[in-house]
């Protein structure tokens, strides 16, 4: 078994596979973004193409990748002072993240976060990183959904599970009062679930906060390729990227919105934020869902981070950009609470 040796890869999560790169193409690390950021930002990675051609490989990389995610987890675990239960709610393993001060007004709120990694990545606590950092940044309750993977569980078990939890959920939390957010995977899995919620008539969550989200699954969209191996964090769709597809969609059509949600209607979902990069190779994939809420007159807000590759503005909660990240989520999450919305500093 490979080690990791990188320390930006322990603290990342999920798609954040931050090593080494032979890429063929390079550009200078931008002076405009904080030294901390320009040290991600110069980070390589190495493992993006990856062979997984049997279950064995399959369940290396995702073994050798959930013990990084793990690590990185229980550091911001600490970091946080988060207080961690483990339940099950709709038959779902989940887990309640609780910051050492639920802030004023947030008592009676949850976040519903939904980690990403392509289907295929993301169990335990490999999965908690970006959720114990929104917590701990924002005073909210964040409630994890440790969703089904692919081989073992194709589509539609991942979006099945978080269905299955938001469902529950609303027995307990008004809707009002409910949140949903996600990087990547976990983006295009908050946005699926808002359509599903809509398509069943289920009371719909206050916000959305839909972050680089994986919105098509092909390789189609402008920055699949003018972003291919600027992007150091996923760098290409023709590594495991295109082989996490292959197992989790098989023969299903990858233009279903509920796997591919910019091909669905964003009518009637609630007010979201979408948030990409510009070395973000889903870029694309986060500008095209905007310009679907735009033409739809649906309430939304796109913010792109100045030189960040894919899900680099939650790599490490010592960069002056992430913490401006969560701020700005804090921020949405609480103007559509209704609750005084601090000032940006």
């Amino acid at each position: 078994m490979r080690k990791v040796t990188s320390l930006v890869l322990a603290l990342s999560t999920l798609c954040c596979l931050s090593a080494a790169a032979a890429a063929p193409r390079s550009f200078p690390v931008p002076d405009t973004v904080s030294p901390e950021m320009q040290a991600i930002i110069a980070a390589p990675n190495t493992y993006w193409d990856t062979p997984l051609n049997s279950a064995e490989d399959w369940f290396n990389f995702k073994d050798w990748i959930h013990a990084a995610q793990r690590q990185g987890s229980q550091a911001a675990l600490d970091h946080y002072g988060i207080t961690l239960t483990e339940d099950k709610i709709g038959g779902v393993p989940v887990y309640w993240m609780e910051p050492e001060e639920v802030g004023a007004g947030k008592e009676d709120k949850v976040l519903l976060f939904i980690h990403g990694g392509g289907y295929v990545l993301g169990q335990g606590l490999s999965i908690l990183y970006e959720g114990a950092e929104m917590a701990g940044e924002s005073g909210y309750r964040v409630l994890a959904v440790d969703y089904r993977l692919a081989p073992e569980f194709p589509y539609p078990a991942a979006t099945d599970d978080a269905l299955a939890v938001y469902k529950e959920l609303l027995k307990t939390v008004k809707s009002e009062n409910i949140a949903v957010f996600g990087s990547s995977t976990g983006g295009a899995m908050t946005l699926i679930l808002a359509m599903q919620a809509r398509d069943q008539g289920l009371p719909l969550p206050a916000s959305l906060a839909a972050l680089t989200p994986w919105t098509d699954v092909a390789k189609v969209g402008d920055t699949y390729y003018t972003n291919e191996y600027v992007d150091n964090s996923i760098v290409s769709w023709d590594g495991w990227l295109q082989a996490a597809v292959e197992v989790y969609c098989g023969k299903e059509d990858l233009k279903n919105p509920y796997i591919s949600p910019v091909y669905g209607s964003v009518e009637g979902l609630p007010p979201t934020l979408l948030v990409s990069g510009t070395r973000d190779l889903f870029l694309s994939n986060t500008v095209r869902m905007h310009e679907k809420y735009l033409k739809a007159g649906v309430k939304s807000e796109l913010i792109v981070y100045e030189g960040q590759s894919h899900v680099q503005y939650y790599a490490a909660w010592n960069v002056p950009e992430t913490v401006f990240h969560f701020r700005n989520l804090t921020r949405f999450f609480d103007e559509h609470f209704g609750l005084k919305v601090p000032e940006q500093g």
